[in-house]
């Protein structure tokens, strides 16, 4: 099972560089554009709809897609090394609104899953507020 875990990172990190690609044909730049976070939020995207389908992820699977998840930044440190980002920005002002779209998108996803996220009670809320009151001289 962890093999499907290291697969569905493939797959998200493929899409991702072929959307990324595409990315930069459009917008005349010869490079990928945000092709690591695109493969991030497709991530994002499937492990939410597979909990949400209620096959959810197994430990196997959830260990495969971990492994890849702790490899992540020195990835990106390393991909970032070979890019030459004076080049970019001296290029024209498509490097600031590619970096404005990509953030937007990504607050954008992570509110729409943030809101169809079912929540859980706090069992510590209570508590708090409690110690919070009691700690006010409101001793109910």
């Amino acid at each position: 099972m962890t093999i499907y875990g290291v697969a569905l990172l493939a797959v998200c990190a493929l899409l991702g560089a072929y959307v990324g690609d595409l990315l930069g044909m459009a917008l005349h730049v010869k490079s990928n554009v945000g092709g690591v976070g695109i493969a991030m939020i497709l991530l994002i995207a499937a492990r939410w709809a597979m909990t949400r389908n209620g096959r959810g992820l197994s430990h196997p699977f959830r260990l495969g897609v971990e492994f890849w998840a702790a490899l992540y930044i020195p990835i990106v440190v390393a991909m970032a090394s070979q890019q030459n980002v004076v080049g970019a920005v001296r290029g024209g002002p498509v490097v600031a609104v590619a970096a404005v779209i990509t953030v937007l998108a990504c607050w954008g996803v992570m509110a729409v899953i943030g809101r169809l996220t079912p929540r859980e009670p706090d069992p510590w809320g209570e508590q708090a507020a409690h110690a919070a009151r009691v700690l006010a001289g409101d001793p109910d």
